[in-house]
């Protein structure tokens, strides 16, 4: 605005543009919200009007995105939408997200407010700032047409007789016209920040560092589960193949050697190759066990019970359907490090897995009767899962009061993934 041939640009222009829509947008949505408001009420009685009260809850959103786009026109600054992605498809997951957003109320305030009392703001600033100028600036014109070029009123308050003082008038008129000009691009400055402000905050750039880190962690730990799933392969395909060849051939050696110190080395062999083996079928299942891969979380998380040494009770864990690969390792890691945690430091005669899949959530829980006084931080090992749990936009909760129990809770958002699909 401070451009000498501001008046001259588009901008004032764009300006009025983006007042008189302002004006014309807030007074349908009054429109619409007062009709909306007093049919849900009517309504209500008979439960016809309350899915319409709930739609005006909703009302925001459509008019911050009108708001967003009519921002344009006086705003060169990216906009930001505050809204997150939900993390399922379907009108349910959508709701849910949007209800659970700050930004959803923050719009609907801004609705509200948009609809009571800043269109009349835009309106008037367009009337005082072109329409009375205008009409001032046209006074020669009427009193040509409508005063028969005898008399006439200029904003129906002052007369206007004789062409000296109507060509005065008119520049006053072009005067009041450029200092509206002004005041119009001020007025639509003010309202397109107090509209940024409460729909489309401005980003001062860290906002995108923690996306793209957040980005970034999660393609670690999907670069990190390939590798773990490549490593169990080469390990299974290859070296755990061979120590079953190798132990395979030493048992028929052992068979055809004479029976002596010979015979006696062989079976000495042998049996380290078979240790050799079940050691190495260990650390394979401790990578990325094989029923994870072939037969889900519900048979995995059984399986670690089974390998715990305290007795271990799987309580209504029911998976019917597979759940995306990233979420069942994290899932499987936690309960297997929960229940070494159980075996090595708890003291606990018992212990106890729950949970399921609702909501668009997995749900898991671990519970010890032990001596509890853990602690996330201090060594158990669980601190690189919470990691990897909050990567998945996950929550990972511990409770572990001094004389027990320890509870150990995981949420992880996800959805059942189609495996005919």
């Amino acid at each position: 605005m401070a451009a000498p041939r501001y008046l001259l640009s588009a901008w004032p222009w764009r300006a009025v543009g983006y007042l008189a829509t302002g004006a014309v947008t807030g007074a349908v949505l009054l429109v619409a919200l007062v009709v909306a408001v007093v049919a849900g009420g009517a309504l209500a009685v008979v439960l016809v009007g309350l899915p319409l009260l709930f739609l005006v809850a909703l009302t925001g959103l459509p008019v911050a995105r009108l708001e967003r786009h009519r921002l344009r026109m006086v705003d060169r600054e990216p906009l930001y939408d505050p809204h997150a992605r939900p993390s399922a498809t379907g009108l349910r997951a959508w709701l849910t997200t949007r209800l659970r957003e700050r930004a959803t109320w923050r719009e609907l305030g801004h609705a509200l407010l948009f609809a009571g009392l800043l269109w009349p703001v835009d309106a008037l600033a367009v009337a005082l700032g072109l329409l009375c100028p205008l009409s001032v600036a046209a006074a020669p014109l009427l009193l040509a047409t409508a005063g028969g070029g005898r008399e006439t009123k200029v904003l129906k308050v002052w007369t206007v007789t004789g062409w000296p003082t109507a060509f005065g008038v008119a520049l006053a008129g072009v005067f009041l016209l450029a200092v509206g000009g002004y005041a119009l691009g001020v007025v639509a400055g003010a309202r397109a920040g107090l509209t940024r402000l409460l729909i489309a905050p401005r980003e001062d750039g860290s906002g995108d560092r923690v996306v793209e880190l957040a980005r970034s962690r999660a393609r670690l730990v999907d670069a990190f589960e390939a590798e773990r799933r490549r490593i169990e392969r080469d390990l299974h395909d290859g070296a755990q193949q061979r120590l079953v060849a190798l132990s395979m051939t030493l048992g028929l050696a052992r068979l055809d050697a004479p029976p002596g110190p010979l015979a006696d080395q062989l079976a000495k062999a042998q049996r380290e190759a078979g240790e050799a083996l079940a050691g190495l079928r260990e650390i394979v299942h401790g990578i990325h066990p094989k029923v994870l891969a072939d037969h889900g979380l519900e048979a995995a998380v059984a399986d670690a019970a089974d390998r715990t040494a305290v007795p271990v009770d799987v309580v209504g864990f029911r998976l019917p359907v597979r759940l995306p690969e990233p979420v069942e390792a994290a899932a499987y890691f936690v309960v297997r490090e929960a229940l070494a945690n159980v075996d090595r430091h708890s003291g606990a005669g018992r212990a106890e897995v729950t949970g399921g899949h609702r909501d668009g959530r997995l749900h898991l829980e671990v519970r010890d009767d032990g001596r509890g006084g853990a602690e996330a931080a201090a060594g158990t090992g669980l601190t690189g899962l919470a990691d990897r749990v909050s990567v998945l936009d996950g929550r990972l909760s511990l409770s572990s009061p001094p004389g027990g129990p320890t509870l150990l809770r995981v949420e992880l958002p996800c959805e059942p993934i189609d495996l005919c699909a």
